[in-house]
C-alpha cells in the first residue's frame, strides 16, 4: 500500500471513480503517483486535474483556511483546526513534549523512581486550594481530585522510597486567566536527606540545562520584552526581611493571636487593598505579590517566608525569628517552583492543621481539611526530606514565549458559549 498524504493542493479527478469530484484541501489519499495536467479551477485556484486513479482514505467536508487562524475562540474550540493551518501551535506542543521528557530523563539519571499517586481520594491536601467534588456511586461516597501528589509521595519516603517523583495532571476549582487552568501539570519529587541548598542547585542546573537544550542561542524573552538568564547562581530575596523592611515593623508579632488585625492596620497605613477573608496566610501573600514579586524578572529564589504560609515546611531560625525552611522560584514575576524541607514531627503537623482549621471557619475555601492519615503515617518516621514542585505549564509559557496558557495545553478548558455566541 501506497503512504497516504494529506493534499496541500486541490486535485480535480477526470477519471475512474472521483471524474468531476474537487479534492478539498485536507482529505487523505493514496495513489501510487499523480498523473495529471496543472491548471486552475474557474475560481482561480491551482490544481492538478488527475487522469489516473486514485483512492480517497478520508474525507474533509470543510474547507480548510489558507492563512493562519486568527480567532482565539475558533483556535481552541476547534483544536484540531488550528493545529492544521498555525504551524507555531504544533510547534509550541512538541517543545512542551521535549520539556517533560528533559525533566524525566533529568530526575531518572538521579535514581529517582516515578511513581503514580491516586487522582481520586476522600479529602484532597498537600496545598491551598478548592477542590473539585464528585461522587463515587459503587463506593456510597464523596470524593475529590487531587490538588497535588504530595502527601501521598510522602508516605512513600516514609515506606523507604528514598528518591520518587511523579509527572501528572492537578485539578483546582479556581478561575482561569493567562497563568491558571483548571486542570493543568505538576512535576513534584521529595529526596531523602535533600535539603534547602541542595534543592537550589538541582533547580539551577534543571532550568539552565532546559533552556540550552530547548532554546539553544535564542534568547528566552518574557511577555514584557525582558530577556532572561538562566545563568547560575539565581538572584536570592529574604521575605522575612522584605516584609520587615515593607512594613516598618519585626514579623514577631505574627506569633500573637491577634495578628490578623495587626497585619490589617500596617497594610492600611501602606494603601495595600484586601479582600477577605482576612487571615495572616491570605494578607503576607497579597503583601509579597504587591511588593516583591514584581522584582522577580530574572530567576530569583524567595526565602525564609513567614511560617504561618508553610504548613507543611519544617521551621528554621532566621535572627532569632521562625521562619519556613522554603524557597519558591519566580521567573518572569510568576511563580516556577516551590520547594521546602518537609515537617516530619507528626504533633507538630497535627497542631499545624488545627490551626488551618481556624482559617477555613473564617471563609478560606482553599484551606484544605486536616488529612489525620497522613499524620498517622508520619509517625512511622519520614526521615529529613526535601520536597519540589514545578509548574510544567508555566515554565513551557516561559520556554516557548507563550502570553496565555492555553497556548501550551492541547485542550485547553473554555468557558461555554453563549447562545448569541453560537450562531
Amino acid at each position: 500500500m501506497a503512504k497516504p498524504f494529506k493534499l496541500l493542493l486541490h486535485v480535480i479527478g477526470t477519471k475512474g471513480r472521483h471524474k468531476n469530484l474537487k479534492m478539498r484541501i485536507g482529505i487523505y489519499v493514496e495513489v501510487i503517483l499523480f498523473v495529471g495536467v496543472p491548471g486552475k479551477t474557474n475560481h482561480g485556484q491551482l490544481s492538478i486535474f488527475v487522469t489516473n486513479e486514485m483512492k480517497v482514505l478520508s474525507p474533509c467536508l470543510h474547507d480548510i483556511p489558507r492563512t493562519g487562524l486568527k480567532d482565539p475562540e475558533k483556535r481552541f474550540r476547534q483544536r484540531h483546526l488550528d493545529l492544521l493551518v498555525n504551524s507555531e501551535s504544533l510547534k509550541i506542543l512538541k517543545t512542551r513534549s521535549k520539556i517533560i521528557r528533559y525533566i524525566r530523563e533529568f530526575l531518572d539519571s538521579r535514581d529517582f523512581l516515578e511513581i503514580e499517586t491516586p487522582v481520586l481520594s476522600g479529602n484532597a491536601g498537600g496545598a491551598n486550594a478548592r477542590p473539585f467534588e464528585t461522587r463515587a456511586h459503587a463506593l456510597g461516597i464523596n470524593m475529590q481530585l487531587r490538588i497535588a501528589p504530595e502527601l501521598y509521595l510522602k508516605q512513600l519516603v516514609i515506606g523507604g522510597m528514598d528518591r520518587v517523583y511523579e509527572i501528572g495532571k492537578q485539578f483546582r476549582n479556581e478561575g482561569i486567566d493567562a497563568d491558571h487552568n483548571p486542570e493543568f501539570t505538576t512535576c513534584e519529587f521529595y529526596q531523602a536527606y535533600g535539603n534547602l541548598e541542595t534543592l537550589m542547585k538541582d533547580t539551577e542546573e534543571l532550568l539552565s540545562g532546559m533552556a540550552t537544550v530547548i532554546c539553544g542561542d535564542a534568547p528566552i524573552v518574557t511577555k514584557s520584552g525582558e530577556a532572561i538568564d538562566f545563568k547560575a547562581p539565581f538572584k536570592r530575596i529574604n521575605v522575612a526581611e522584605r516584609l520587615s523592611s515593607v512594613l516598618g515593623s519585626s514579623l514577631s508579632f505574627l506569633e500573637d493571636e491577634d495578628a490578623s488585625d495587626q497585619l490589617k492596620t500596617l497594610c492600611k497605613k501602606l494603601n495595600v487593598k484586601l479582600s477577605g477573608p482576612f487571615t495572616v496566610s491570605r494578607v503576607l501573600d497579597r503583601l509579597i505579590s504587591d511588593y516583591i514579586e514584581p522584582e522577580c524578572i530574572q530567576p530569583t529564589f524567595l526565602y525564609n517566608h513567614p511560617l504561618a504560609l508553610s504548613p507543611l515546611a519544617k521551621d528554621a531560625d532566621d535572627n532569632g525569628q521562625r521562619v519556613a525552611a522554603r524557597f519558591e522560584l519566580f521567573v518572569g514575576g510568576k511563580e516556577i517552583v516551590n520547594a521546602y524541607e518537609e515537617l516530619n514531627d507528626p504533633e507538630e503537623q497535627r497542631r499545624r492543621f488545627r490551626a488551618q482549621l481556624q482559617e477555613r471557619d473564617l471563609g478560606d475555601l482553599e484551606v484544605p481539611l486536616p488529612d489525620m492519615d497522613f499524620c498517622d503515617a508520619l509517625e512511622y518516621g519520614l526521615p529529613p526530606t526535601a520536597g519540589w514542585g514545578m509548574g510544567i505549564d508555566r515554565v513551557v509559557q516561559l520556554m516557548t514565549g507563550a502570553g496565555h496558557i492555553r497556548e501550551v495545553l492541547a485542550f485547553p478548558v473554555m468557558r461555554p458559549m453563549s447562545n448569541n455566541d453560537s450562531k
